[in-house]
């Protein structure tokens, strides 16, 4: 299709570009285009410190474990395991070793900054510009919504989406990966990513023991609909409600691809079966997809409130249940986010 590219790189662009969306630091929450997990309560990273204390009890892990984000953003995930392994298990700070992937500098600026003004010299934070710079015996790795954020393709009816330069959509020929990823899972209509197979190889290869966990929004299996979405300033547009497609012109008015493009957030759900094939294809084992709820639940997040009722004021845990409700309540978090778990 003259003149028209495939819908991954444009993506690729969108986000990644040397101007692209995730190229600028950005803020998440009120002031930013969404919420995550990670804003809305450090009991997130609290139960995801007690599942690295219990990965490192039952000897899976050893106590000189590296502990690595990837997509860290300002580093607050990973502050927050370091405060609770701090209160827990405290003698574990004086082996673990902690690290971050993260190719953006002014990313890698700002999680110096913040571990530096809240742990002084007592936490050691290494950075690996991507995946292909580890060289790891074990490691204990840690994400949070990085696999929506990875490119995708757009598919219907045995065709998939291209896009030109003026934003204009046209469905054309689908190519054999995509088709064959396609019908391996009966997708007629969705998204397809691109590049969950390549990442699971290169954590194999970077890192020789390791268990994994990751959270993100979207569902086991397909949801036989696009999901395509932009956000900004936490408003949500529908991809194709900004297209030719759109059965209701009345967005279009208002606010165009061109004017959000590179500028806001674009993501879709997470296809959690397709995550899992990439990585026990790339040799993980054990590997697991339960709800937010049940996943932060079995990491211990009730016992940790426990701990926290009975060290402090009836308002201060109070306040500190209602941020953490939000990451279990059904109706927020809780069911809409799923996490994938794997050792390796």
């Amino acid at each position: 299709m003259d003149g028209y590219r495939k819908f991954s790189d444009f993506m690729q662009e969108w986000l990644y570009a040397k101007d692209g969306y995730y190229t600028k630091f950005r803020e998440i929450g009120k002031k930013g285009d969404f919420y995550t997990a990670v804003s809305s309560s450090m009991f997130f990273g609290g139960s995801i410190a007690n599942r690295l204390i219990k990965s490192i009890e039952e000897g899976f892990l050893s106590k000189n474990t590296t502990v690595l984000e990837i997509g860290a953003h300002q580093g607050y995930l990973l502050a927050d395991i370091v405060q609770f392994v701090y209160t827990l298990k405290p003698n574990l700070l004086e082996t673990l070793k902690f690290a971050i992937v993260e190719p953006q500098i002014e990313n890698i600026k700002a999680q110096k900054e913040y571990f530096k003004n809240s742990f002084g010299n007592a936490v050691d934070l290494t950075h690996y510009e991507s995946l292909d710079e580890l060289s790891l015996d074990e490691a204990f790795i840690i994400s949070n919504e990085i696999f929506d954020a990875f490119s995708c393709e757009l598919v219907k009816d045995g065709k998939q989406l291209y896009i030109n330069d003026d934003f204009d959509v046209e469905f054309g020929q689908m190519d054999e990966r995509i088709r064959e990823t396609a019908q391996r899972y009966s997708i007629q209509k969705g998204e397809i990513a691109v590049g969950y197979e390549e990442f699971a190889v290169s954590l194999g290869k970077g890192v020789k023991k390791y268990e994994f966990v990751t959270f993100d929004y979207g569902e086991k299996e397909i949801r036989g609909d696009f999901s395509l979405r932009i956000y900004s300033k936490h408003q949500v547009y529908p991809f194709f409600s900004l297209t030719k497609f759109a059965k209701d012109e009345s967005l279009k008015d208002n606010v165009s691809l061109g004017g959000l493009f590179k500028k806001s957030d674009i993501t879709y759900d997470v296809h959690f079966t397709h995550l899992r094939d990439s990585f026990k294809e790339a040799g993980a084992k054990e590997t697991e997809v339960k709800t937010q709820l049940v996943a932060l639940t079995e990491f211990g997040l009730i016992e940790l409130l426990d701990i926290l009722r009975k060290n402090v004021d009836e308002k201060s845990y109070q306040n500190e249940l209602n941020r953490a409700k939000v990451l279990i309540d059904p109706a927020f978090m809780g069911e809409r986010f799923k996490m994938f778990r794997c050792r390796k």
